[in-house]
């Protein structure tokens, strides 16, 4: 009995470590996710559901990436990386922070045949090799969605 106990316990504990811990992305002052070229883009982040020496490193990135017909794009327009092998010391109780001045394009776009999306992706590797992403989507550009333009008469 003692040990059908005690295989329930340990596999209890195995799904409790199997949670991955919480992301959390805040913009800084805005109301909406709206920015336009040139304006700068600044936040935080922060790690519910983890302690300090279960983070090995956090990736944080403004990218860009296509969808649609063709071949999918992606760039990255910042990229900072902290990791605690290089000396950084990581408390997941003290949020991050990133700030970067955006570019004027690709701007955020809403076609048939091709999507353009911004984003701020937080990566965070855990110790024993686990890796939880989040993203927060935003707007550069304020282009119309395609599909609501209404057609020209050329005649």
């Amino acid at each position: 009995m003692s040990r059908i106990i005690s295989k329930i316990i340990n596999s209890s504990a195995e799904r409790v470590n199997l949670i991955l811990p919480r992301i959390v992305i805040t913009l800084d002052g805005r109301g909406s996710r709206l920015y336009y070229p040139g304006e700068t883009l600044a936040g935080s982040y922060w790690f519910d559901f983890v302690g300090g020496d279960d983070i090995q490193a956090v990736e944080c990135s403004i990218l860009w990436h296509t969808e649609g017909k063709g071949s999918e794009d992606m760039g990255v327009h910042a990229f900072w990386r902290h990791a605690t092998d290089a000396g950084d010391w990581i408390d997941p109780r003290r949020p991050g922070r990133f700030r970067t001045v955006l570019p004027q394009s690709p701007l955020s776009y809403s076609g048939i045949l091709i999507k353009i999306y911004w984003s701020v992706r937080i990566r965070l590797f855990l110790s024993d090799g686990r890796e939880a992403v989040e993203d927060l989507a935003f707007r550069l550009g304020n282009l119309p969605d395609v599909r609501t333009l209404k057609p020209v008469d050329l005649s």
